[in-house]
């Protein structure tokens, strides 16, 4: 597909509403499983966890005060398409400040699909050659006006160290990465979301 004959619609159509996507996490919980291909113990731990993370985040998140500000002014309709998984952290420790923004403001629908099911729409926004998650694309008017993922550039940076000189094994990493976004509160995304919007 060529990127003039590319369209968001589909994606948009069939994307869920971030209840309902927490819905489907704790029903798919509750048979031990997760979304996605790989149905491994780990995963659905990461499930289990994760969705724990988003419940803590969405009642602990402080949206700055300009932040806030720039969603109001939004005066056209738009749609946040997001790209995730259950058991993706990344995901987790973000998914909840979008949620909280579009709410802000009635121009802004969140949808959100699975990355497994839509193989040809985050293939148009890998990250290094790989699936990396979430993908945040704005669209409006059927244009992308914006993306932004699979993380904060503070801590992809850290990432992209990590994989070409792994001096922790994976486990530490993952748990230096978890410390940072408890400490960072939301705020280095919150900083980038705000440029973009600008």
């Amino acid at each position: 597909m060529t990127a003039k004959s590319f369209s968001f619609e589909s994606y948009v159509l069939k994307g869920m509403s971030y209840a309902v996507y927490l819905d489907l996490i704790k029903d798919l919980l509750s048979e031990g499983k997760t979304t996605g291909i790989n149905q491994s113990e780990e995963q659905v731990a990461y499930a289990k966890l994760n969705f724990q993370r988003m419940e803590r985040l969405h009642k602990t998140i402080v949206v700055n005060a300009d932040l806030e500000a720039q969603v109001k002014q939004i005066k056209e309709p738009q749609t946040w398409l997001c790209i995730t998984e259950g058991w993706c952290g990344d995901a987790a420790q973000n998914l909840p400040l979008f949620d909280r923004l579009a709410s802000l403001n009635s121009n802004i629908t969140l949808k959100l699909v699975l990355r497994d099911e839509n193989l040809e729409l985050i293939d148009r926004y890998l990250t290094n050659g790989g699936r990396a998650i979430p993908r945040v694309i704005c669209i409006a008017n059927g244009k992308e006006l914006w993306q932004w993922g699979p993380r904060p550039k503070l801590m992809q940076d850290k990432v992209i160290e990590y994989k070409n000189n792994p001096d922790l094994s994976h486990e530490e990493f993952v748990v230096q990465l978890h410390t940072w976004y408890a400490h960072n509160k939301t705020m280095a995304q919150q900083e980038e979301l705000l440029q973009l919007l600008k």
